[in-house]
């Protein structure tokens, strides 16, 4: 039987905060992380039938080669990657090659893919066998849906062996969906559930080996919405990971998102620890407990996130976060009340966006209700610089205070002394390496150092640059793997933030010239 060709394409990511562009580059990396969706797809294609390619558009362009002699093109993406989205879609089309799309973006808005010929929606583990044995046989539907939650150790492992790793600064994993919580502005619950599954311990070791028998070495990133959404799971999975990656030198540094009520569980930062979790990403959203009681996020409210933030920095394990400007309970003053929270968590990575409406969200259901909607969501809450819907607070006042923030956190020392005092929380083991994991400092390790040195030193920065060092040096000499991750990140988010200011005024005339009327009462943010 003649194989056929099965194209797997990635849209391109635009350069955002979140793309982390200006730190991969710095050491030597493409692209952040392979598409997981499009691995586990490729797991469902029998290697004998067919010839499968994967196109990530963030490490090399989609060529004329790739899509010659292609059966079928199966594209994934999320809302941000909306425009490089059609535009594959456009080429395959000119190409003759049919077309099916599935993930995040599609499932949330199936109206908007009229170009495409078949929609595999909802979770792929249900509706992508059916689809892949039609298609086969010649008798595709155009819709395949299905609110069905399926088990997730039901299907096969993620082809990893289609990426090549040392182009990416982290390769995913996955071992829950779904999130117990239910916040007004996230799309998690509708489309996963707010029942947590979870893969056996088992069947996500096999998944790390499968990486590990790639050769690579580095970061994983686990990619669930709140890896502890099911605590007695996850220390189930954790007692098992911990011996694992002893028993092979901690081949792994693992980070993860979670709720902030990890800070006062104790006994799962301790596992965390013991299997190398080394960063973990917090929705920390707000300082202000009526915004979120508007956001109907409760479980912030009971307890102090600054002592929960604290409580995980004290363990070794980096805090990031993301945090929120435009609640409709937002008072006035809340960008320096943001600028001082994200001070006083001491969280060097900190994504402060625009609250927008998504797809299939509370949110947008009760502003459409309330009339206040104005736009669909573009997907980045970070560099659209503008509400899709009325705001509470004049919206020239928010975005004002909008940029202030982000001209604040990440002035140069304004971020490096907030790496500073984190280097401070943590704890002493942090500066040795663990037994048995080998050499912290490698030649490529040091290669990265001397880039830094080099590009950093001699940047505009250049003079507070070698003040971080300096001091970083004096607080954690043996952490310098760490500090240095930290300042290439660093690099990122200042030249990302650089660029976005300078479209500040444009931002501001656009609020301005579609006037006030119907955004609320007076006020500055």
């Amino acid at each position: 039987m003649e194989r056929k060709k099965i194209l797997l394409v990635y849209p391109k990511i635009p350069a955002t905060y979140w793309s982390m562009k200006h730190a991969i580059s710095l050491i030597g990396k493409k692209g952040l992380m392979p598409p997981l969706g499009l691995l586990t797809i490729a797991g469902y294609l029998p290697e004998g039938e067919y010839e499968t390619v994967l196109v990530d558009m963030n490490v090399r362009r989609l060529r004329n080669r790739d899509l010659a002699g292609a059966g079928l093109a199966m594209v994934s993406a999320m809302l941000v990657q909306k425009d490089s989205f059609f535009e594959v879609l456009r080429r395959c089309r000119a190409a003759g090659v049919p077309i099916a799309v599935g993930g995040p973006y599609p499932t949330a808005c199936p109206e908007e893919m009229g170009e495409a010929d078949y929609l595999v929606l909802d979770e792929g583990e249900v509706t992508l066998p059916r689809f892949l044995a039609d298609w086969k046989a010649g008798r595709a539907e155009r819709v395949y849906s299905d609110e069905a939650k399926p088990a997730l150790d039901s299907g096969p492992l993620p082809r990893f062996d289609l990426v090549d790793p040392s182009r990416y600064a982290n390769l995913p994993v996955q071992f829950s969906r779904g999130c117990p919580f239910n916040c007004e502005f996230c799309d998690i619950v509708t489309l996963f559930g707010r029942v947590p599954r979870t893969k056996s311990p088992e069947r996500f070791l096999r998944e790390l080996q499968a990486i590990l028998e790639t050769g690579f070495r580095g970061n994983v990133f686990v990619v669930d919405d709140n890896f502890i959404g099911n605590k007695a799971r996850v220390k189930e999975l954790l007692r098992a990971l911990g011996p694992w990656q002893a028993e092979r030198g901690y081949p792994f540094r693992l980070s993860t998102e979670a709720s902030v009520d990890l800070g006062r569980d104790e006994e799962l930062l301790d596992l965390m620890v013991a299997a190398n979790f080394t960063m973990v990403f917090l929705g920390l959203e707000t300082p202000d407990a009526g915004s979120l009681e508007c956001a109907n996020k409760g479980q912030n409210l009971r307890l102090d996130p600054a002592k929960a933030v604290e409580a995980i920095q004290r363990k070794g394990i980096e805090v990031t976060g993301g945090f929120i400007v435009g609640f409709d309970a937002d008072p006035p003053g809340i960008c320096e009340a943001q600028i001082r929270f994200v001070t006083e968590l001491a969280v060097p990575v900190a994504m402060v966006g625009l609250l927008t409406a998504l797809p299939r969200t509370a949110l947008r259901d009760r502003l459409e209700r309330e009339g206040r909607l104005l736009s669909r969501s573009s997907g980045d809450n970070t560099h659209s610089a503008s509400f899709n819907f009325r705001t509470v607070l004049p919206e020239k006042g928010l975005l004002e205070g909008y940029f202030r923030v982000l001209g604040e956190i990440y002035r140069p020392r304004a971020y490096f002394d907030r790496c500073l005092e984190l280097l401070r929380r943590f704890p002493d083991w942090r500066r040795r390496p663990r037994p048995g994991a080998g050499r912290t400092v490698t030649p490529r390790n040091l290669l990265y150092l001397v880039r830094s040195l080099v590009i950093q030193g001699c940047s505009r920065y250049g003079a507070e640059y070698f003040r971080y060092v300096w001091k970083a040096l004096r607080i954690s000499p043996g952490l310098v793997e760490s500090f240095i991750t930290y300042a290439v990140q660093g690099r990122h988010f200042f030249i990302i933030t650089r660029r976005f200011l300078r479209g500040r005024a444009a931002a501001l005339a656009a609020a301005a010239s579609l006037g006030e009327l119907g955004r609320g009462a007076a006020g500055e943010a």
